[in-house]
């Protein structure tokens, strides 16, 4: 398989989800014997229902992950078993918290209307187009930040100023991906010579680790000066340093700066991502446009319906197609394409595959959401009416089917807050904008850790109201 993968090499999640329809969801690829390097890809629902629940102790991620994503320290997205139970515990209570809750609605409303609005109104009046995933990125960027560090950088802004730290993090990403895909040998060898992909990658982990050890040294000056919390509320840096007592034993610098870039990862290009494919989506399916767009309207009162409006958290609670739009474009076009976790004892899968610790296993979670065994006959189609109830509720799916946010005792703790902006975006440009495709603009997927557009998503906008 080897050499058709490096010569389809942008295609390799397609080819993937080929290979495993024609399997029945599941392959094993046999490396080298000495290497031990054994993979069994696999899309079946029971497989990852086993690994990420019901055996899950037996299958954390493994140092070898650790080591593919060194350069985004040891935080709760990449630490295992107890190292990962204490971040875990911290880290639910934090989200949990009223505050943080209150600290998330406001960060996302107020990057909507001071940041996102202020540009799309600059594009309408000029006449420019821009592009719908730069510009999430940076509502992502300064949004996270805001809520992880209590730093905004204003990426998102009439100049579009460049972010070191943003363009490392992207770097970084498309790196780690090779990592997965190169025999082990040879990106080692060139860490060890500092030449190819590996050189971007070490000068991308020292802007991101310059960035968090910089917040982190404000933070704790803050904390010195008695200045213990944001003006909005509870940011999670500060309540590390200031609030947590069992965390504050142990709240080394670089304890701290490994839960940055960690949390940084899990949410910045996540959210971004699976806005930019919702609206490429449905730039393809009117109908579904025409559905959103007329359940906003009845979502405010009927004097806000044909006029500007910017939504708040309550209205944004009532939009369940909207929810399912959301939710469809993720079954599609996961955040996180792959995820793998390594056996520490031996066992056997659902599917009837034997693992032991010299195997990893890989979700392929693109194409689970492509498996006409799992979404059946129309699982290629685009349609959020799957995830709405006869009732007009949102449908529950069961997340060891519907991977974006992981599965089992390690499921994305950000699922609410992800969806509080990805509907506080889609809701505030397609009632207030139209929007269109650039002509003759290619999408196509990039190859890295997180399922970005090759080149971007180019697009018209226009203001309604004006």
């Amino acid at each position: 398989m080897l050499p058709t993968i490096l010569f389809q090499y942008d295609q390799v999640l397609d080819l993937g989800a080929e290979i495993l329809e024609r399997c029945g969801g599941s392959f094993l690829v046999k490396g080298l014997w000495f290497a031990h390097s054994d993979m069994l890809v696999t899309c079946i629902p029971a497989d990852a229902h086993h690994v990420m629940s019901t055996n899950f102790w037996n299958f954390p991620k493994g140092p070898e992950f650790r080591m593919m994503l060194d350069a985004f320290g040891n935080g709760l997205f990449i630490s295992d078993l107890e190292d990962w139970s204490f971040h875990r515990r911290i880290g639910r209570a934090l989200f949990n918290h009223q505050r943080f809750q209150q600290l998330s609605v406001d960060i996302s409303l107020d990057k909507v209307e001071n940041g996102l609005v202020p540009v799309l109104e600059h594009a309408s009046q000029q006449r420019l187009a821009v592009d719908f995933q730069d510009l999430f990125q940076r509502f992502g960027l300064d949004a996270t930040c805001a809520l992880i560090t209590g730093c905004d950088p204003k990426s998102l802004c009439l100049e579009l100023p460049d972010v070191p730290f943003a363009s490392a993090m992207e770097e970084a990403g498309k790196v780690i991906f090779l990592r997965h895909v190169y025999p082990k040998c040879i990106w080692k060898l060139q860490r060890w010579l500092g030449i190819g992909s590996e050189r971007i990658l070490i000068a991308a982990k020292k802007t991101l680790y310059d960035f968090a050890a910089e917040r982190v040294s404000f933070m704790r000056e803050r904390s010195n000066m008695g200045t213990n919390q944001t003006e909005e509320g509870l940011d999670i840096l500060s309540a590390y340093i200031n609030e947590d007592e069992a965390f504050q034993s142990s709240a080394s610098d670089k304890v701290l700066i490994d839960n940055i870039l960690s949390l940084l990862l899990a949410g910045k290009d996540t959210t971004s991502a699976a806005l930019s494919w919702f609206f490429w989506l449905v730039s393809k399916n009117p109908s579904v446009e025409t559905k959103i767009i007329e359940e906003l309207k009845a979502a405010v009162p009927a004097k806000e319906a044909e006029k500007w409006h910017l939504f708040d958290a309550e209205e944004l609670s009532k939009l369940v197609y909207l929810h399912g739009a959301l939710c469809e474009s993720l079954r599609l076009f996961p955040p996180v394409p792959l995820q793998i976790r390594t056996p520490l004892q031996p066992d056997i899968l659902p599917s009837g595959h034997r693992v032991d610790p010299s195997t990893k296993v890989i979700f392929h979670a693109y194409a689970m959401g492509r498996m006409a065994c799992v979404w059946g006959k129309d699982c290629l189609e685009f349609k959020p009416e799957r995830w709405v109830t006869g009732k007009g509720r949102t449908k529950h799916e069961p997340a060891y089917k519907f991977l974006s946010f992981s599965a089992g005792p390690r499921i994305c703790l950000g699922k609410e807050v992800a969806f509080l902006q990805m509907k506080a975006v889609a809701a505030a440009i397609m009632h207030n904008y139209h929007f269109q495709m650039v002509e003759g603009h290619r999408v196509v997927p990039t190859v890295s850790i997180v399922l970005h557009m090759k080149h971007g998503l180019k697009v018209n906008v226009k203001n309604k109201w004006a």
